[in-house]
């Protein structure tokens, strides 16, 4: 079938998948390496090398947090796909920006200004979860998150290998021009979804957004998850690299053995999210999460435990399948219960409290770092997700699941429309 003959939505999806997928290649060839370019810009105490690869991790979330909600309004008034240019070429911008840097406090405000500029993932999000028919929400949003799991696989392993090559500072460079790439195909093949092409008429507000994600006992509960399991895997986001190289401190080539493990969990998240998008599309939410949350939990406590470097290949491949299994069935339960004139509002609230966890987690876990260890953030890690499993069996019961479309008017309940989390 001919690119163009396809369904709109389809074509959407595709494409969209194509810019994610470049952007995120070029996110991965630098951020799984950021403690160590913090290294050369002058940073070499332990401690305090810990606990500035917590705070520049989370530079762009502490001000994405309050603007993602905002810019998803937007995008419900005015149109989703310009929000998405707007965050793919001001994410090019920042990237650009960190390969001026002369100290980490200069790495530190670039990366919040890519919180200000940017936020693409949230506003992908929106854009396919709008042009997507319900029945197809499932197997779409984990289409997507390939994208970003492909990612995480190829840029790590790239970005491990040039940097041993070129050194850190150039990868900056590469991946703003990346991005750039990535919004040229978006301005020519992505368009306004056909539900949203006179958003300028939507008397949604910003407030109501809240209220009514809020007053929604099954969307409330599905953001409170989204922020405590996110939070608990960026624990370890941020040490990962330091944890690596006190395993193998004689190893040659540090960086592309970190890339090389850290893209085992990519691997698995391309492998397993299709397969979880298929299962949230025909079977129940609930136990799909709970299955999914209880798999990363052991296998990112267990990581505290191992002793040789690729003793983590297996734990990180395990953790990796499970992780497909969350966020794209969060966002696809979202999704499903809010109507299309406010979905980028609510969705906008929901991808806020990924934000959240990505300010507060890596900051955390730097701090557990540089006080207790750093096997203690991976026990940290299996805890917190513990606990996040505990949270869903205890909200999402089966008033839960029978919850419908959360909005002023009911939704009659159709078999597209009626699965839900048990």
């Amino acid at each position: 079938m001919h690119f163009k003959t396809l369904e709109p939505w389809r074509r959407t999806l595709y494409v969209i998948w194509s810019a994610q997928f470049i952007t995120m290649v070029g996110m991965h060839l630098v951020v799984p390496f950021l403690p160590f370019y913090i290294q050369t810009l002058g940073v070499t105490q332990a401690d305090e090398l810990a606990r500035w690869s917590g705070y520049v991790y989370a530079g762009p979330f502490f001000i994405s947090l309050f603007l993602t909600p905002m810019w998803g309004h937007l995008g419900d008034r005015y149109g989703k796909r310009i929000m998405v240019i707007r965050a793919i070429f001001g994410l090019g911008i920042s990237q650009a920006l960190m390969g001026f840097s002369q100290n980490v406090e200069m790495l530190f405000l670039f990366r919040m200004l890519q919180g200000a500029l940017s936020g693409f993932i949230a506003a992908a999000l929106a854009l396919v979860s709008s042009a997507t028919p319900q029945k197809h929400a499932g197997y779409a949003l984990g289409l997507l998150q390939t994208a970003s799991a492909s990612g995480s696989v190829i840029g790590p392993l790239v970005g491990g290998s040039l940097a041993d090559l070129i050194g850190f500072r150039p990868l900056f460079f590469i991946v703003g021009g990346m991005c750039t790439l990535a919004g040229i195909l978006i301005v020519l093949y992505v368009q306004e979804p056909p539900s949203d092409s006179r958003t300028g008429g939507n008397q949604h507000t910003f407030v109501s957004n809240f209220r009514l994600a809020f007053s929604s006992a099954a969307i409330r509960g599905a953001v409170v998850i989204i922020f405590l399991t996110q939070a608990a895997l960026l624990f370890i986001q941020p040490i990962f690299p330091l944890f690596v190289e006190s395993l193998a401190p004689t190893s040659t080539g540090i960086a592309t053995l970190t890339g090389a493990i850290y893209s085992m969990t990519g691997v698995f998240m391309v492998i397993s999210s299709p397969w979880w998008g298929k299962r949230n599309d025909a079977q129940s939410h609930r136990r799909n999460i709970a299955v999914a949350i209880a798999g990363a939990a052991i296998a990112c406590a267990a990581q505290g435990f191992v002793t040789q470097a690729y003793h983590l290949l297996f734990l990180r491949a395990l953790q990796g399948f499970c992780m497909g299994g969350i966020l794209p069935a969060l966002y696809s339960y979202i999704s499903n219960r809010t109507n299309a004139s406010r979905r980028g509002g609510i969705m906008g609230i929901a991808a806020s409290a990924h934000v959240f966890a990505a300010m507060v987690g890596p900051p955390a876990g730097g701090y557990i770092a540089s006080a207790f260890g750093l096997r203690e953030n991976f026990y940290a890690t299996g805890i917190l997700l513990a606990v996040s499993f505990l949270f869903l069996k205890a909200v999402f019961s089966e008033s839960a699941e029978k919850e419908q479309v959360a909005d002023e008017a009911p939704l009659v309940v159709t078999p597209e429309n009626s699965s839900g989390l048990e």
